[in-house]
């Protein structure tokens, strides 16, 4: 909120990326920008994508800095938490007069990668 608040819509998504690593290094969040991700079909890596952010390695977070968001920027928001596997994805649109976000779950998320990552010595 702080982003869009301080600058408003009109800019290109880089600045409102740039402004974001600011305020989530402010918050003592851990995250990577346009980390890259693999994609796969039925197993096999058909390619890579970069997410806009990765926060705190459970959130990939897509930037948009539109008039408005459309069915095909929630549908790929969407597909990006499924396709790298993430529990939750975020999608911010910086570009409209009042700042809109969605929030995605993935219900095909792969929890035991999760808690492996988070507890290395854990039996689940």
């Amino acid at each position: 909120m702080k982003v869009h608040n301080t600058l408003g819509p009109g800019f290109q998504e880089v600045i409102y990326q740039r402004c974001l690593a600011i305020e989530l290094e402010r918050a003592k969040l851990g995250f990577q920008r346009e980390q890259e991700q693999t994609v796969y079909y039925d197993g096999i890596d058909v390619g890579t994508r970069r997410a806009d952010f990765v926060v705190e390695d459970k959130v990939v977070v897509e930037i948009k800095a539109l008039v408005g968001l459309e069915d095909v920027h929630i549908s790929q928001a969407k597909n990006y938490t499924v396709a790298y596997d993430f529990p939750l994805g975020l999608l911010i649109n910086f570009g409209s007069k009042s700042l809109e976000y969605k929030l995605m779950f993935n219900p095909k998320y792969n929890s035991e990668k999760f808690s492996n990552s988070v507890n290395p010595d854990s039996d689940n």
